[in-house]
């Protein structure tokens, strides 16, 4: 029971979920704005880095548990959460697209564990538009907190805001695409 809750791949996730205050304490530094963006957006992409690496380390070292199939999603979510508020308070994201991207994570998550429940969990099992979803989130918002020009030819604010306005698409999307593949069960369940 301890070796699920502390493999390598289990740490990696519970990391990422620890790193999110240094994230977001970047910006309460007396530093440089220039500095204070290029730190929280190197920290931003390691502890977004873990994603990949946990769910790789968890099959390679066969690792898998059901509590890290748990953690991770959640693990996104407070990352992905804690940035956009982040982001709205700095004025770099209007507080409508996190609100949407939020309430989706939220709605979803409260559907997974109702679906769960009766038993039906397969029905809403993690889709490909969902994994597109998160990486382009995962692009997008890196590019907000650097709020720059990057080698000298992007600007990060502009080509941020249109990924993260394709991410609030996707997002909305997605949640349409899981209640869709829910409904039956829901409509079974209330006979």
């Amino acid at each position: 029971m301890v070796r699920m809750f502390f493999n390598l791949p289990t740490l990696l996730t519970w990391a990422r979920i620890v790193a999110i205050p240094l994230v977001v304490g970047v910006f309460y530094l007396d530093l440089q704005d220039g500095t204070r963006n290029t730190v929280a957006t190197a920290l931003f992409i390691v502890v977004a880095l873990t994603d990949w690496a946990d769910g790789y380390l968890a099959r390679r070292l066969n690792q898998t548990s059901s509590f890290g199939a748990f953690l991770d999603p959640v693990a996104d979510k407070f990352l992905v959460c804690a940035a956009l508020l982040v982001l709205v308070h700095l004025h770099r994201l209007h507080a409508l697209v996190a609100l949407v991207i939020i309430g989706r994570e939220i709605a979803i998550s409260a559907l997974r564990e109702w679906m769960a429940q009766i038993g039906a969990s397969r029905s809403v099992a993690v889709h490909m538009l969902g994994k597109v979803k998160t990486m382009v989130q995962m692009i997008a918002i890196p590019f907000l907190l650097f709020d720059g020009t990057l080698f000298g030819l992007i600007d990060t604010h502009a080509w941020g805001t249109v990924l993260i306005g394709l991410s609030a698409v996707l997002t909305v999307w997605s949640m349409v695409y899981y209640l869709q593949k829910a409904l039956p069960e829901i409509r079974a369940k209330a006979r």
